[in-house]
């Protein structure tokens, strides 16, 4: 298991070693302490972290204000930020989320997950770039699949058009699946499959436009589901 640095800011000592000690279950994870905003943006900014755990209502500074100072800065903007909170309401959790953060864990938490929740929302801000570039990508995907398939119906099975769309696919069958987007790799996947079929005279156009019919469904619901992602992230947070 890769190492996980940690800085938890807390003013409440009694919380900073609990964290301490559930943290340290996990021998690869090492954690630094602090009592005040101001003193972990200098901490975050001397030895940046993987990942910072924030308490929510801290006097002076609290975790949304910290929160500003970090993004302000070129070493702290890009740290993974999860807020710690006895304030786990949806409508809290979906005003937090939408400050930027990766996270929220709900106080009370359990000491014997916690590791396992911090290790997550760090993978999570790994892969979070890198799945909002496919999310991009596939829009464009998505478009570029519409218009071809206008002209598929008003010119038939065109070779350029089908190698298009082929090519498309064969993109969305081998990325979508990577990033948790099973359905879509699998339906371009098939789409792939139908138009390779056609070309070779052994499928049909009819196969060829219901597998893009469904394709586009899928990229349909899955553009809407990211716009609503703040909610799906919110029931995310209430399992922890």
């Amino acid at each position: 298991m890769s190492p996980l640095r940690v800085l938890h800011v807390d003013d409440e000592p009694d919380i900073r070693e609990l964290v301490e000690i559930a943290l340290g279950l996990d021998p690869t994870c090492s954690v630094q302490e602090c009592a005040s905003g101001a003193d972990a943006l200098k901490m975050a900014a001397d030895r940046p972290p993987d990942i910072i755990l924030l308490d929510v209502m801290m006097p002076d500074m609290d975790g949304p204000a910290m929160l500003a100072h970090l993004r302000e800065s070129s070493k702290t903007a890009n740290i993974p930020v999860v807020f710690m909170t006895a304030r786990a309401q949806t409508k809290d959790i979906e005003r937090f989320l939408s400050l930027g953060i990766t996270g929220v864990i709900a106080k009370p938490f359990d000491p014997m997950t916690l590791v396992a929740a911090v290790r997550k929302y760090a993978q999570l801000a790994k892969i979070a770039p890198l799945r909002a570039d496919f999310v991009l990508r596939a829009r464009k995907d998505a478009a570029a699949l519409a218009e071809s398939r206008r002209h598929l119906v008003t010119r038939g099975s065109v070779s350029d058009l089908l190698g298009d769309v082929r090519t498309i696919a064969h993109g969305l069958a081998g990325a979508a699946g990577t990033y948790g987007f099973t359905e879509i790799s699998d339906a371009a996947a098939a789409l792939e499959h139908n138009v390779t079929a056609e070309l070779a005279g052994n499928g049909t156009h009819r196969q060829t436009k219901k597998g893009l019919d469904a394709l586009l469904a899928l990229l349909a619901s899955m553009q809407d589901a990211e716009s609503e992602s703040t909610s799906d992230r919110a029931l995310d947070v209430s399992a922890i």
